[in-house]
């Protein structure tokens, strides 16, 4: 369900049966062997180093590469995911990177989540000053519902970052199931909640090579900001 678009090695791997459950991706990160090369993604990179360094969540963050990119730039990055092995592996990478201290975990499905339930205390939001979440793809058009959670944990004055696949042409080996959880930047703008303002919605073209063959893809990119407290 999550995953680094940037590194991963091929689509072709998958099992599209179990893609979107837990269970798949704990088997999948119980190997010895990386899945993603530790990279972070270019869309967090280009608009992250425009911000000012604060708390950031970064929700689907497998093996932490984009958590632990967020640390060594100065902020207190937080890795959710729904696999508890992927989040062991994200922690020791941290700790091999040496900026354990300025990460923390957090073991959640990203269709459960809620920023209210961080914390223990009924009612109150855990807030970060950055969100963001690269190729989260929820089930069944879920991603506008995904944005509407994200966003309750987006401090006032903070950004809102969702980054994902398009469902163009080279995807055309995945099932169906997989191809509806794509999207398009412009789809998830109606799940800002008032206070939001929309700052980037594109298609923006990267060119990856996957497998010794160069594709030409456009990852879906929405960044938002919270203008008000409610």
């Amino acid at each position: 369900m999550a995953s680094n678009g940037a590194t991963r090695p091929s689509h072709q791997h998958d099992d599209d049966a179990n893609y979107f459950e837990a269970s798949a991706w704990q088997e999948r990160y119980a190997g010895a062997d990386s899945i993603w090369s530790g990279d972070p993604n270019p869309q967090l990179v280009a608009e992250a180093s425009k911000l000012t360094p604060g708390t950031a969540l970064d929700v689907g963050c497998g093996e932490g590469g984009d958590v632990i990119w967020l640390a060594q730039h100065g902020w207190h990055a937080t890795g959710a995911d729904f696999s508890s092995n992927g989040l062991a592996r994200a922690a020791q990478h941290a700790a091999a990177a040496g900026v354990a201290d300025r990460t923390d975990w957090w073991h959640v499905d990203a269709r459960e989540f809620d920023a209210r339930t961080r914390d223990g205390s009924a009612g109150t939001a855990t807030v970060f000053d950055l969100v963001t979440t690269h190729f989260l793809h929820l089930p069944d058009g879920g991603m506008v519902d995904g944005v509407r959670r994200l966003a309750g944990a987006v401090a006032p004055g903070g950004h809102l970052l969702v980054v994902g696949h398009s469902p163009d042409g080279h995807f055309t080996e995945l099932s169906g199931e997989r191809r509806r959880a794509m999207f398009l930047a412009a789809e998830l703008v109606p799940g800002l909640p008032d206070g939001f303002e929309a700052l980037v919605v594109e298609q923006r073209p990267r060119t990856v090579v996957r497998d010794g063959q160069r594709y030409d893809i456009a990852d879906s990119t929405l960044l938002a900001r919270r203008v008000t407290a409610h």
